[in-house]
């Protein structure tokens, strides 16, 4: 698994996107392709060694809550030290944090080891996530205090959106914060509020793997009438610590009242404990008679605002947008995961005879399943879309690269195309790698069903991946809703033109010209798409085939993907002489063929502003 990944990302990191290049900016002079080769290696091994083996265990001794705390195997707590030690929790921070001033692109492929491997075993995307959230928008004080002792391992983060009555309805949300008593804005650690409110699916929410948890907490303060401000503009953020702490980051032995009021048991990714959270029932009163508790018996989590009140989403966003890519990132490593276990089944699994000129010989001896051509297509189906939306995922992470230490010019564009493509690249593989984690158990027939083989819990781990962060729907319509028309269509037209610059260089390949000109034709229809979605200005007809449309825009960005890749890999072989550039060819035409055709019966429903599931009336289901 891990030699066959590895080969895929020395390729995808120095012959395409040109990561050694980097170390010729200030901010990653210290660096060379040997250190960042070191940072691999080393997460390849802890992968290998702390993650891989324990990946069913993990899946079968689910989290337990005892009434007191969360129970967690053993490997768990290894493999987030192990982890932690590493110091890939701050890889890509400054060095006076404790990082390492890595690349973003580079700590995002080195942490495809540990997706790979097991990716339900750790949640440290959430910490890294809600750190940088806090880096951006915290003062000094909450930077020094929670961001820096969630880098160095000490404490983990979460993120706390969804609530039992309002999953991605954030305007719904009914959490309530209010002033912890006089002088609540002179707190050191930043203006103290008490929080009350229950939060749904917090990923990672109680646990006993670090001495803290920071809760990064959406809830509203109430408006000079007492009552909650409506919709998401009264919505502010706040730091919530399990545990509280002085401002040294010292705990100070109290318990902040927050209370795991139970396990949730998902299909997948059951080694991460997910709760429902009560803040400020009462059950751990803290700093009862300082005015402040909103009963003045303590009851109420102590938060700390971060940012401006009412700018909680905006605040929160930073952190979204990251955590989009890493689930994007995850669904593309789960499907990776099951593409190479179903490849080693058909290398090995004899099944069947081939089919002559006069059919079967049923005296012929069995051949291997990779042998039968509708096995190829499986592989070549997965292959096309793991390693697809791993250069999607990649080529994502070096546009943060660029747009925090690119010039002028060029970082505005990283960020500007970077926000086009952040629904894609979390959605498209979250649908596109669990459909080959769905063909992965196909190829290994009814033996895919069973526990014996890993297939069934990749699929049930990826299925996740398409609510994770925002469902499909939701992405769709930040795509068809907001990102291809803001700006007066900005971003789409940069899009248009880098891909139009790949589409050029291709040209001059003639064993690419024709997949040229097909992603050309394709580009030109999601533009026309675009236009005849929005012609009559009406939202609702716009966006009532919102999904459809980002199926087919998800589609041209992968053919876009891989009409560059295989540039790249003519570059190097152009006679394709080693084998893995002839894999890249094979898969980047099987997308060209099977795939990228699709997208006209997408598109299709889009352009006539189609009605048929807008208009359906609820008693006729």
């Amino acid at each position: 698994m891990t030699t066959s990944l590895r080969s895929t990302l020395d390729f995808l990191l120095y012959d395409w996107l040109r990561a050694a290049s980097l170390t010729a900016r200030p901010r990653f002079a210290d660096h060379s392709r040997e250190t960042f080769d070191a940072v691999l290696d080393t997460c390849e091994r802890i992968a290998r060694e702390k993650y891989a083996p324990f990946n069913r265990t993990v899946d079968t001794q689910e989290p337990r809550f005892d009434g007191e705390k969360v129970i967690l195997p053993q490997c768990t707590h290894d493999a987030r030290q192990a982890y932690a030690d590493s110091g890939m929790l701050g890889a890509a921070q400054d060095y006076e944090l404790g990082g390492m001033q890595l690349p973003y692109v580079v700590e995002s492929a080195a942490n495809s080891f540990f997706a790979c491997a097991s990716i339900s075993i750790g949640s440290n995307l959430l910490t890294t996530g809600n750190a940088n959230a806090i880096l951006v928008h915290g003062t000094p004080m909450q930077q020094r205090v929670f961001a820096a002792n969630e880098f160095n391992g000490r404490w983990a983060g979460t993120m706390c959106l969804s609530e039992p009555q309002a999953g991605s309805s954030l305007s719904d949300i009914a959490t309530r914060a209010e002033p912890d008593g006089a002088g609540f804005e002179a707190d050191p650690l930043g203006p103290r509020y008490r929080l009350r409110g229950n939060k749904m699916w917090i990923s990672a929410g109680d646990h006993e793997l670090t001495e803290n948890i920071v809760h990064l907490v959406l809830a509203k303060i109430p408006g000079p009438d007492g009552k909650p401000v409506p919709g998401v503009k009264g919505i502010s953020l706040f730091i919530v610590p399990k545990k509280l702490v002085d401002t040294e980051g010292k705990l100070t032995g109290e318990r902040n009242d927050v209370a795991l009021a139970g396990l949730n048991h998902k299909l997948g990714w059951r080694g991460t404990t997910n709760t429902l959270l009560n803040f400020g029932e009462g059950r751990y009163p803290v700093r009862a008679g300082q005015g402040g508790g909103l009963d003045g018996r303590g009851a109420g989590a102590i938060g700390y605002l971060v940012g401006k009140p009412g700018e909680g989403l905006k605040c929160m966003f930073h952190m979204m947008n990251e955590a989009r890519i890493s689930i994007g990132m995850a669904a593309t490593m789960l499907g990776l995961a099951g593409y190479y276990a179903s490849l080693d089944y058909a290398r090995t699994r004899l099944q069947g005879r081939p089919i002559g000129s006069g059919g079967k010989d049923a005296s012929s001896p069995q051949v291997r399943l990779i042998e039968h051509a509708d096995v190829k297509r499986m592989l070549l189906a997965q292959k096309s879309y793991g390693e697809g939306a791993l250069a999607l995922n990649l080529y994502c992470a070096r546009l943060v690269d660029e747009g925090r230490t690119g010039d002028a010019g060029a970082a505005a564009d990283a960020r500007l195309l970077l926000e086009v493509l952040t629904p894609i690249a979390k959605s498209w593989p979250s649908e596109f790698c669990l459909e080959a984690n769905s063909l992965a158990i196909q190829i290994h027939g009814g033996y895919g069903y069973t526990r014996d083989f890993p297939v069934e819990q990749y699929w049930r781990d990826n299925r996740l991946n398409m609510i994770h962060e925002g469902t499909h729907g939701i992405q769709a319509a930040d795509l068809l809703g907001r990102k291809v028309v803001m700006q007066g269509g900005a971003g789409l037209q940069l899009l248009a033109r880098t891909v139009a610059a790949t589409i050029a260089k291709a040209r001059q390949r003639p064993g690419l010209a024709a997949w040229a000109g097909q992603l050309e034709q394709a580009l030109r229809d999601v533009i026309d798409a675009t236009r005849a979605a929005w012609a009559t200005g009406n939202a609702g007809e716009a966006l009532a085939n919102a999904v459809p449309y980002m199926q087919a825009f998800g589609h041209v960005v992968l053919a876009w993907m891989w009409l560059d890749v295989a540039d790249s890999v003519l570059a190097k072989d152009a006679s394709l002489s080693i084998a893995a550039s002839a894999g890249r060819m094979g898969a980047a035409r099987y997308f060209f063929h099977y795939e990228l055709p699709k997208t006209g019966a997408w598109l299709a429903v889009v352009c006539t502003r189609d009605a048929t599931c807008a208009d359906m009336a609820e008693d006729a289901f």
